[in-house]
């Protein structure tokens, strides 16, 4: 691809994620982490406002090629960075992959061995809907227990984020040969709860933009967790198109959460195919500083118009009503009782009707109180 269509695809980029910034959005900042690991999928939320999120690990992975005689043996470590940017919605993540791959021709017996960033890139993530941001869908049916744990079809409507990134290639890539220095990526991630045990994610990716080998791909993931909830497991789906490497992936794995802020897993997972043919397991860690702090409720005095979601009173909203105009529906209707001028009448009619009380009554002896 020619550099003046990458240099215009990069203006593109810039310009949607110039539209994304400003943004601001209610997302749903939990007291409990909520790492990407062990899968490669992507949640819908971000991690929450001055959140920094630390997700590390260790891979190895056989890979072995039936046409081209070959047998390879993959070390790496995986590196993801996510913050919590401006709003509750908006999020900036790093994620690295550095591999070592050691290959053996079967045929000859030669080695080759070379080692480079196998995912490096850095991108925003934006929520632009949330399912659940009207609290009414977070409480529970008092009345139903089938309603709070049994699937049901509306379950399946997800919370959807928009991402857009880069991938940056540091001098001859031996992974990917003849790639610019800088490719663009764009996705979209939705995740749906369909129990209060089951969560659905799926990730649709357009990766490696600019280059002469652009990426389709898509992850499907779905994590159930048991009733200790300091477990849970995964079982997911990728696949991958491209004229490059094409390939259908599965994995499986576990969570042990340690603290809110810390949790372990473990997964493993192979490919269909035998060109080449992939066994890889990964274990690593997710740790969260949480520098989250929730808005304060400022005093009704310091309250802007309609601050509190309601609208605006206006200024002659108190004054009385004039003869023959219609009932308004606003402030003006709320009943603030009767005015002084009211209140002087009522007492003047009620010691006319106390004099009149008197001098009907006999005095019978009896005291009266």
């Amino acid at each position: 691809m020619s550099s003046v269509r990458a240099a215009l695809v990069g203006k593109q980029l810039l310009f949607v994620l110039a539209i994304l910034l400003p943004l601001v959005g209610v997302s749903q900042y939990t007291d409990v982490i909520n790492s990407n690991r062990p899968g490669l999928s992507v949640s819908a939320y971000a991690v929450g406002k001055n959140v920094i999120q630390v997700e590390t690990g260790l891979r190895y992975e056989q890979s072995d090629h039936s046409l081209l005689n070959t047998q390879a043996n993959l070390w790496g470590a995986d590196l993801s960075l996510r913050y919590g940017l401006l709003s509750e919605a908006l999020e900036i993540n790093y994620e690295g992959t550095f591999q070592n791959k050691k290959t053996t021709f079967t045929n000859t017996n030669l080695e080759d061995s070379f080692w480079n960033f196998s995912r490096n890139r850095l991108g925003l993530k934006y929520l632009v809907y949330d399912r659940y941001k009207d609290p009414e869908r977070n409480k529970p049916n008092i009345r139903s227990w089938r309603a709070n744990n049994v699937f049901q079809l509306k379950n399946l409507i997800p919370s959807v984020s928009v991402y857009g990134g880069a991938t940056f290639n540091l001098g001859e890539n031996p992974f990917y040969v003849g790639d610019p220095t800088v490719s663009y990526r764009a996705m979209v991630a939705t995740q749906s709860r369909l129990t209060p045990r089951f969560v659905l994610i799926s990730n649709i990716a357009y990766d490696r933009i600019s280059t002469d080998f652009p990426e389709l791909s898509y992850l499907v993931s779905i994590s159930y967790a048991f009733r200790n909830p300091k477990w849970s497991t995964f079982f997911e789906n990728q696949g991958i198109k491209s004229d490059r490497y094409s390939d259908v992936l599965l994995r499986a794995g576990a969570v042990h959460l340690l603290s809110e802020d810390l949790q372990v897993d473990l997964s493993m997972g192979a490919s269909f195919k035998n060109t080449p043919s992939r066994i890889f397991v990964a274990a690593g860690m997710s740790y969260r500083f949480d520098m989250h702090t929730d808005p304060p409720i400022k005093a009704i005095e310091d309250q802007k118009a309609g601050e509190n979601g309601g609208e605006a009173i206006k200024k002659n909203a108190m004054k009385n009503k004039k003869k023959g105009k219609d009932k308004g529906s606003g402030a003006e209707d709320i009943d603030l009782g009767p005015s002084k001028k009211e209140l002087r009448k009522k007492k003047k009619e009620e010691r006319r009707k106390n004099k009149g009380k008197k001098k009907k009554k006999k005095d019978d002896g009896v005291i009266e109180f």
